[in-house]
């Protein structure tokens, strides 16, 4: 009778997941509805296809922190570790989130790199310098909000330089930066524009390749970390294979509860300083 309580919270939690997921269908079927008459009528529903669900899933996998740890409630018989699921739903989400940026950040960085290689080859082919930025720019989408104030001062004789620069200020585009010194250098003293970039581009494939062995030769230290964060799993594994119950004696018992607090506290801190290592070793 005591777990009954537990159970309970554990499924209204995964219930209250599930909804959360399963909600941008209902956002989705709303607008639909709602979007007018000349929209036409909603088609029929497709059968259940994980290609469907898989982008929401993907957006919402900071969830599943709330899954596992109603999981282990059940398994456990008790709350707190539905209580710190839910606590980790924020951090994984910025973890997350992080992540995200990093790799819009790379891709930023190679569409400016590409940009460079474009513009230099269309000045190579015949094509004024405003032309060529107007021709390249729409195929590697580098200069991201900037790119109607970019174009613009291409088109009508305005401060390119200047809007190049304006541009570099976004996460991953500081390479811009360097091609609006090219552009103001070509323009101020008619050196080749398009040497320029050439040597601006090979620079930035250096760093970019540069940066990319970096993270190679990190690759064993991000492993450290991550098998530093798997141990009390396989703690707690090996006291199940010798017969022990230490749900029972982390989540019911003075003393345990107390090693869980402490142990936790410095799996936290020891994951935190180990990952801040890394990340130095990677900004160096």
């Amino acid at each position: 009778m005591t777990g009954q309580p537990v159970y309970a919270v554990a499924v209204c939690a995964g219930a209250a997941a599930w909804l959360l997921v399963a909600g941008e269908r209902g956002v989705r079927r709303a607008r639909l509805l709602f979007a007018g008459a000349g929209a036409g009528a909603e088609e029929p529903p497709e059968p259940w296809a994980w290609r469907r669900w898989w982008p929401v899933l993907r957006l919402r996998r900071e969830w599943l922190c709330l899954a596992v740890g109603g999981l282990i409630a059940v398994l456990g018989a008790s709350v707190l570790p539905l209580l710190a699921g839910g606590a980790a739903v924020p951090l994984v989400r910025r973890r997350l989130a992080g992540r995200e940026r990093g790799r819009a950040r790379d891709r930023r960085a190679e569409a400016v790199i590409a940009l460079c290689g474009a513009v230099a080859g269309e000045l190579r082919a015949g094509w004024q310098p405003g032309q060529a930025l107007r021709f390249a720019a729409g195929s590697t989408g580098a200069l991201g909000a900037e790119e109607a104030a970019v174009l613009a001062a291409a088109r009508f004789g305005g401060d390119v330089p200047e809007a190049l620069r304006r541009a570099a200020r976004e996460d991953g585009a500081d390479g811009l930066a360097g091609m609006a010194a090219c552009w103001q250098v070509a323009a101020d003293s008619g050196a080749g524009l398009a040497a320029g970039l050439d040597r601006l581009e090979a620079a930035l494939r250096e760093r970019r390749d540069q940066r990319e062995r970096l993270r190679a030769q990190l690759t064993g230290a991000w492993a450290t970390v991550g098998l530093l964060a798997v141990l009390p799993v396989v703690g707690l594994a090996m006291g199940w294979a010798m017969g022990a119950d230490p749900l029972r004696v982390l989540l019911h018992t003075p003393a345990g509860a107390g090693c869980l607090v402490v142990g936790g506290l410095l799996e936290a801190a020891g994951l935190w300083w180990a990952g801040r290592i890394v990340r130095a070793g990677e900004e160096s």
